[in-house]
């Protein structure tokens, strides 16, 4: 068959460009700079305040992976310590995770976790604390996504189904936009 009698190739529509935002969502928004492109927000003016987050994570484990953890049993050693220390290191190291993030000289932070046999999970609980120009919402995120993960590292030669879930801000104080307590 020649060129000339092959059939066309059906051709791509091309999509016209989407026009760029020029202004933010909402006035709040402040992580975009007038053409759309993200950006660090500035907070060289913000005064300093007191601020503390409180987040939430859940690892639901099967019967053998609970027992183990419950007892003290796991093949890596005390997987509630290495959760706890991985949560306190990644609250810590916050700003190299999340790109926007501004680097913090966090005061403390508390990580807890806490079993339900009921359920056979394990709740996480980190807390974050600063007088800062800056939230420490993240850090308090991060370090419950790490422990939780930290947690299924420990568990996954019994429970490969384990399940990380319900990461969430539980409350969040200080700063402008003053105290955020999640519905419970």
């Amino acid at each position: 068959m020649s060129d000339s009698e092959k059939p066309d190739k059906p051709r791509r529509r091309e999509r016209p460009a989407r026009p760029r935002r020029t202004e933010p969502l909402r006035r709040s928004v402040l992580n975009v700079d007038a053409r759309g492109r993200a950006r660090m927000v500035d907070v060289g003016e913000k005064g300093a305040t007191r601020r503390v987050a409180v987040a939430r994570g859940v690892v639901a484990l099967g019967a053998a992976a609970f027992e183990a953890l419950e007892g003290g049993r796991l093949a890596k050693g005390d997987a509630l310590a290495v959760a706890r220390l991985a949560g306190i290191q990644a609250a810590k190291r916050t700003s190299e995770i999340v790109p926007l993030c501004h680097p913090l000289a966090l005061e403390s932070v508390e990580v807890d976790v806490e079993l339900s046999r009921p359920k056979r999970e394990a709740v996480v609980t980190a807390t974050a604390r600063i007088t800062g120009k800056t939230g420490v919402e993240m850090e308090a995120l991060t370090a419950v996504a790490a422990a939780c993960l930290a947690l299924y590292d420990m568990v996954k030669g019994l429970d490969r189904g384990a399940t990380i879930r319900e990461i969430a801000l539980l409350e969040k104080s200080g700063g402008r936009s003053g105290t955020y307590r999640r519905g419970r």
